[in-house]
Parts: C-alpha cells; structure tokens; sequence
C-alpha cells in the first residue's frame, strides 16, 4: 500500500508540474501580447513600407517644381535626384538635366525607397534604445563573469529583457533587422540603408566582444524564447518537466543555411521579403500580425517548450551571421581542464549541444547563448567566461571514462 501511495504522489506531482509549466508558458504569452498592445499604441511608430514603383507624370518642359508637385515628390528626394543647390534651380526644366525618362524614374524609386525608410524612424527611441542595451548587457557581462548568474537571477534578466527591448521599446530594432531588410532592400530597390549598416555593425561588434552577447541577453525574441524553455525545467534548472530536446547542430544550421539562402534567392529573384509575414518580433506588435505569421509564431513559442531557441537555431538571420563572428569572440566559455574532473554535469545541464562541444572540442562549436549555466552548476568552478583562446583539453581526458563507460558491453 505503501509504495503505491507514494507511486500515487510522484504520479500526481509530475502531472501538477506540467500543469504548471502550461499555465506559466500561457500567462507569459498572454502577459506580453497585452503589454505589447498597449504600448505600441502609446509610441504610434509608423509602418515601415518600401514605396513600390510610381507611374510618372513626365514632359521635357516640366520645371522641377511643377514635376514635383505632380508626382507627389519631397524636396529631399528631388534635391538627392537632381542634386540643385539653390531655390532657383526649381525652376529649370526636365530637359536641362540630361537624364532620361528611365534614369529619373529608376532615381526616383531608389530615393523614395531611402526616404521611406528614414521618415519611417523614430530616431530618438532607437538612440535609447541602443543606449540602455550597452548598460543592459554590461551589467549582465559583469555578473556572468563573476559567476552570479543562477536559475533565478537568469529567469529574472530574460524577463527585464523582455519587459524593456520588447514591450517597452517596442520590436524594432532587433538584431534580426539589420540583415533581413539590408538584403529584402537591396533585392527589392537596389539601394542600401546607410544606418542599418551601422546597426548591424554595432550588434557584430558586441557579438565579437562577448560571445553573441547581443543575441542570448539583449534580443527581446531570444529572451523570450529562453525564458519558456527554462519554464519547462526544475528549479536548480537541470533536468526538463516535460522532455526535452537537443538538435544536432548539423542539423539546425543545415536547416537555418538553407533558409537563409532561399529567403536571399527569393529578395533578389522575386523582389520578396519571405519572413516578413512570419517575424515573430512581431509578437511584440500584435496588431501587424496575419493569420500565418500568428499560427507560425505560436508554433515557434510551444516549440521553445521543447527545442533550446527554435527561431534562433532553425531560421534567424543573423543567428547565422553571429555565430561566425562568434568563433572570434573575445570573451567565451572556458573551461580549465587542470581543476576539471571531467564529470560533464556541464553538458548535461547545457540547453544544446554547445557545451558538449566545447568541454570535448571533438566537433564544430554549435552557438553558445553564454546563459551561464555551465559556469553555475560546476562543481569544482573550472567554467569561466573569459577572454583569449580556449583551453585545449588532454587527449585522454574524456576518453579514459568513455572506455570505462563500455568496460564489460558486449560490441
């Protein structure tokens, strides 16, 4: 009787946990899809379109401001077209400037594209919002590096993220954006957004600086996604509820590069932008979402239940340029094989296969989200987040408990 009472508790426990991990999973959809309704209306950011190709209304004896007054042109565009210096200069005719009707009509669908995107900018925002993401990750960087981040202080940080790059500041910028709308605008108009350029600069350099720190503290949708992962886990965070899962890296960067290429092919060949209807940044601007892109989205968050990062691993543009520059990184995970017992608790506890790789170094490095759980469950502190290259282990120094592993199996 006795031992089915207590197969009875651990039963009805195991339930209760799940229940209580799909209540969490609910609630924090919930919590940030309301939020986010709200604050989007309170920042009325404006809807960025690229402006499709114009019929022009042309004749060689138009002055500039009568061709501009006709077409619906700003003065930045037409001074960027025609390059006029003086209020004077307005008053010249088409013919005066030697272009044809196709030059002045390719200009014009470059600058509107250009001016579209600047007009469509809330300077200000993106300025503190870059701002607080440097304070943001220098305090992370600090508490990681001095080993402070436990389950808790780690669940607490993915939600301040969230709170603050998504809800409040909104979903853009993120670092997908920089390279999604790069490449759709270039294969869509031809041009290059300048400041996007310097975006993308700034999030490769934090990537290079800390090991994809931008991606696995700063990203609202990254966050997002670890925050439900770690939902689905014990409070010591080192065994899964509900099971769980680690991909092969072979098999999610095969998956994320060949999406990736696709999404180029498909910009450039048919001048379309394929994540624009499934972002799931959009989580954080709820009223932009479609049927497909909200059925895709929820996909991608139940999926986070089970798979570490799904979005980030499978399908994120830059996931995939970051974790190059990742592979240069100056500070990274590091393991110091003399005070290592080679108990892999480490790789256990790791939510991919980053640190089996790391701690082995037998195969390619997978991304590594520098979440600090390796650093926290280690039992004799040989895991630091440290700057210069990666310790090399000892040849024998997992393959001697591989083999006592196996002693006594038949082949």
């Amino acid at each position: 009787m006795n031992k089915r009472y207590f197969l009875t508790i651990i039963t009805f426990m195991g339930k209760s946990n799940k229940i209580k991990v799909a209540i969490q999973f609910i609630l924090l959809v919930g919590f940030v899809v309301a939020l986010s309704l709200i604050s989007t209306t309170g920042w009325r950011d404006k809807p960025e379109k690229i402006p499709r190709p114009q019929s022009l209304l042309y004749q060689n004896d138009m002055t500039l401001t009568e061709f501009a007054q006709k077409n619906s042109l700003p003065n930045p565009v037409l001074k960027n077209i025609f390059h006029f210096e003086t209020k004077q200069d307005l008053q010249k005719k088409l013919s005066d400037f030697n272009l044809s009707h196709e030059e002045i009509s390719l200009r014009i669908n470059k600058e509107l594209a250009l001016y579209a995107e600047n007009e469509s900018k809330n300077w200000i925002k993106i300025l503190i919002k870059f701002s607080l993401w440097i304070v943001f990750l220098l305090v992370v960087f600090n508490l990681l590096r001095k080993a402070r981040i436990n389950p808790k202080v780690r669940k607490i940080l993915y939600l301040v993220a969230i709170i603050l790059f998504g809800i409040i500041m909104g979903s853009d910028p993120n670092p997908m954006v920089p390279v999604k709308d790069t490449i759709t605008l270039l294969g869509v108009k031809g041009v290059i957004f300048p400041p996007r350029i310097i975006a993308l600069t700034i999030f490769l350099i934090m990537a290079f600086i800390a090991n994809k720190f931008i991606c696995s503290w700063g990203c609202h949708l990254g966050t997002f996604q670890d925050l439900i992962f770690r939902f689905n886990r014990n409070p010591k965070d080192t065994k899964n509820i509900i099971k769980q899962y680690k991909l092969p890296f072979i098999v999610s960067n095969s998956i994320r590069t060949g999406f990736f290429v696709i999404f180029i092919l498909i910009a450039f060949l048919w001048a379309y932008d394929i994540i624009e209807i499934i972002d799931p940044f959009k989580v954080f601007k709820p009223a932009k979402l479609g049927i497909v892109g909200g059925v895709f989205i929820g996909g991608v968050f139940i999926a986070s239940l089970f798979i570490y990062r799904p979005w980030c691993h499978l399908f994120c543009p830059f996931g995939l340029v970051g974790w190059f520059v990742e592979k240069v990184a100056v500070f990274k995970i590091n393991v110091n094989y003399e005070t290592c017992k080679a108990c892999e608790t480490c790789a256990r506890v790791c939510p991919s296969t980053a640190m089996d790789a790391i701690l082995k170094q037998e195969k390619v490095i997978p991304d590594c989200f520098a979440c600090g759980s390796c650093i926290d469950i280690c039992p004799t502190d040989s895991i630091k987040f440290q700057a210069g290259k990666r310790n090399v282990p000892p040849v024998d120094k997992f393959r001697d408990k591989k083999v006592g592993k196996n002693k006594g199996k038949g082949v």
